[in-house]
């Protein structure tokens, strides 16, 4: 279980969306300081954040980070990309760029920081992963978050010598930028943060946002068409 007041977090992608409502909800419960990145920084008007550049593609920046913020107790891999299009007819790159930033950045950050978590007794590692986890048809995003999926069970197992809570969250859609377009239903991100970082400080090692992910995790144990996303770009 892990005590967020008082605590240092690191949240990348944090100046908007989901990152954005996991700064605020960090603060409200009592962190002393969260870092918050993005590729383009800008400092924030609350002393308690701290921006920093991060491009997770790039392991420089990864290393340049873990150098910066040595105090860090909590991580939330939080930054992603997300490119619609249908995998036999979006452009190579795009699932390329997908891969890399939602399966290996999260990794490299992981990677980075295991020996800062484990140097401050454990800590967290929160994974942001999706119900398109588990679902058909969201293309190399989806992909790319069942990738994320699988690589968070493995991380919980490796990091469990060191106390490090690993937690794995599965959510439909947040009312953020990135999903702004598609037609669907959408929890406000303050209420994400809140549900996630209830979990977080419970000791969970999954966190099921909302009843869309609680639906697809359901479904694994069926037939395959009963995972069809709900939507289809």
């Amino acid at each position: 279980m892990t005590v967020i007041e008082g605590s240092t977090a690191l949240v990348t992608g944090g100046l908007r969306g989901l990152g954005r409502a996991f700064v605020g909800e960090l603060l409200a419960r009592g962190a002393t300081k969260v870092y918050a990145t993005a590729r383009t920084p800008v400092p924030s008007e609350d002393a308690r954040v701290e921006v920093l550049a991060l491009d997770v593609t790039d392991d420089a920046s990864v290393a340049s980070l873990a150098e910066r913020a040595q105090d860090v107790d909590i991580v939330f891999n939080n930054a992603g990309v997300l490119h619609p299009g249908a995998l036999l007819a979006t452009d190579l790159r795009h699932v390329q760029d997908t891969f890399d930033t939602n399966v290996l950045g999260p990794l490299r950050i992981a990677r980075a920081f295991a020996p800062v978590l484990a140097a401050r007794g454990g800590g967290a590692l929160v994974d942001i992963h999706s119900a398109l986890s588990w679902g058909a048809g969201a293309g190399a995003y989806g992909a790319s978050k069942a990738a994320l999926w699988s690589l968070t069970n493995s991380l919980r197992l490796e990091l469990a010598a060191q106390h490090t809570q690993v937690i794995g969250v599965h959510l439909g859609f947040a009312d953020t930028e990135m999903v702004a377009a598609l037609p669907v239903d959408k929890l406000p991100a303050a209420e994400v943060a809140r549900i996630v970082l209830d979990g977080v400080e419970r000791g969970d090692r999954e966190v099921l946002v909302d009843d869309v992910s609680r639906s697809f995790k359901a479904a694994l144990a069926g037939p395959v068409e009963g995972l069809t996303v709900p939507f289809r770009r």
